[in-house]
């Protein structure tokens, strides 16, 4: 089984120890540096960049958490947990494209107004998109993250052991006096945020390095870091390239010091592990203890992305629409038509979803059952390197290695970059089921007289078909919003749903880019449709031997 183990790890971490020592490679020229340095725009940059991605990941954290809690003291987990997967199949630039096309100064939301409230028979010159503040950013950011951050959270809190566990805990801190909220601020959350720290990472990551987004819905003058970065990587000039790629460099700095910045606050406010009242944080203000409130934040986050979804169905199909009139003037299917003709683009969509989302979850769930618990801890951080490496940077390193291996431009490069990068999340979403096993049905199988594969086959994963299947559907989602591997890796040479939506969003055509994002949007639903489906119980039935 060890050997086995070391194989597995050496078919991930190898690739993955190439892709970050290329990457760090090309951080070595200090040319490149001193320029980025004197580059204009570098310092408005970095701020920008600090500014949308710390705020957005702060705000994300503690809405989630109080969504947490009141789903929680009133036992709706479940019922929340049902609408997670169509808001995390969103991809991020279709949930930014959605957002544009309502606050945009010629959007539904002024539109539904307009001209009774205010007066406008024309779009005002408002900067409600790609703001210099970057506040359309971290809205766009907040309303992704959330989905995330709820949908790892409820895992945990769905897990048979933790779950009897914490319920137990949860109702001895009533007994002592405190109310079901402050029980749970005190005595559950302290035990579910440091089990929570990888997809933080992850969130705040994606929040200080996106690219998608902030072309899409982001400042423009200047850009965040990481659009900069990119800009400057795709120059011809290999001076102007190497300025991109230690842009890059500086985006990974400040994510590992805003993550180490993060996990020293909280260790400060961590509980003392004798019980004693020490560094922690009060409960919330009221507000956070309202469940009432907090079921008008819920039912509003649903309504959000409703209405971001109406408004991509309705661009789709959106003819001559003047302003200030809520619905198009005419409706046509001339977008959806020249989706059709370029069908090509959704099959390789598909392709490499199924084909990065299928070797991903095999290789977890090989590595999950056959590698040792403490090498499964010592490896994780390498294993979610993609998750926090800024994307410039990692592209930068695929790069590298896929004209090392004259993949350039081919279906296989692009395949292992999009496999790198969706195997941390198939990781992340099926490590809480998969560890969290009882082992106690191993045991009664053996004492049936039943091998280690008879156990697999006909008990466990049967038992954790919904797990697989959901962490199968995220891998799909992570794959078809791809957008930085697949233009940089693919040499421009494939396209898919991603790259087609983000650059029609940079022209006029709101209905092309209305559809390319709405299809953006339908394929990861599809993925979870059909895990939900394989994953609902008793649909296979298991015959004993």
């Amino acid at each position: 089984m060890r050997w086995s183990a070391v194989a597995l790890s050496a078919l991930v971490l190898l690739p993955l120890m190439a892709v970050g020592l290329l990457a760090l490679h090309s951080l070595a020229d200090m040319a490149a540096w001193q320029s980025l340095v004197a580059a204009p725009q570098s310092g408005e940059a970095l701020v920008l960049t600090l500014w949308t991605g710390v705020v957005s990941t702060a705000m994300a954290w503690w809405i989630s958490a109080w969504l947490l809690a009141q789903a929680f003291v009133r036992q709706r987990l479940s019922r929340m947990s049902r609408a997670l997967p169509a808001m995390l199949a969103t991809p991020h630039a279709a949930l930014a494209i959605g957002l544009v096309f309502l606050v945009a100064p010629s959007g539904w939301l002024l539109r539904a107004v307009s001209p009774g409230l205010t007066g406008f028979d024309f779009p005002p010159p408002w900067p409600t998109t790609q703001d210099p503040w970057g506040l359309g950013l971290m809205v766009a950011l907040v309303l992704k993250e959330v989905p995330f951050l709820l949908w790892t959270a409820a895992s945990q809190l769905q897990r048979d052991d933790v779950r009897r566990r914490w319920q137990a805990e949860h109702s001895l801190a009533q007994t002592l006096g405190y109310g079901p909220s402050r029980a749970w601020w005190r005595v559950i959350w302290p035990q579910l945020a440091p089990r929570m720290w990888w997809p933080l990472m992850a969130v705040l990551a994606y929040g200080l390095t996106v690219v998608d987004m902030a072309l899409v819905i982001g400042p423009a003058s200047p850009p965040t870091l990481a659009v900069l970065a990119w800009q400057w990587l795709q120059d011809a000039d290999l001076a102007v390239n190497a300025q991109g790629a230690a842009a890059g460099g500086l985006l990974a700095l400040l994510v590992l010091a805003s993550g180490l910045l993060w996990w020293t606050v909280s260790r400060i406010r961590r509980p003392l592990p004798d019980g004693r009242r020490g560094s922690v944080p009060r409960q919330p203000p009221s507000p956070m203890a309202t469940g009432q409130r907090a079921s008008w934040g819920w039912h509003g986050l649903v309504l959000v992305y409703a209405s971001i979804l109406m408004a991509l169905a309705v661009g789709s199909v959106a003819g001559v629409w003047p302003f200030p009139r809520l619905l198009p003037e005419a409706w046509t299917w001339q977008a959806w038509q020249s989706v059709w003709s370029s069908a090509g683009t959704v099959t390789d969509t598909l392709l490499l979803a199924a084909a990065s989302a299928g070797l991903s979850l095999l290789w977890c769930v090989a590595w999950l059952e056959l590698a040792p618990r403490h090498w499964d801890r010592a490896l994780r951080p390498l294993l979610y390197l993609p998750l926090v490496l800024p994307g410039v940077l990692w592209v930068v390193g695929l790069y590298g290695v896929v004209l090392r291996l004259q993949w350039e431009g081919q279906w296989p490069g692009l395949l292992l970059a999009h496999t790198t990068l969706v195997l941390p999340y198939v990781l992340l979403a099926l490590s809480p089921a998969y560890l969290g096993f009882d082992p106690r049905y191993r045991s009664l199988a053996a004492s049936l007289g039943h091998g280690r594969w008879h156990f697999l086959w006909r008990v466990k994963w049967p038992l954790l078909r919904r797990a697989l299947a959901a962490s199968a559907a995220v891998g799909f989602a992570v794959s078809v919003a791809q957008y930085l591997p697949t233009l940089y890796v693919g040499a421009g040479r494939w396209n898919t749903v991603t790259t087609e939506a983000v650059t029609l969003a940079a022209g006029a055509q709101r209905s092309l880019t209305g559809a390319y994002a709405w299809l953006q949007f339908v394929l990861p639903v599809l993925g979870f449709a059909v895990a939900a489906w394989v994953g609902r119980p008793r649909r296979f039935t298991v015959q004993g031997s």
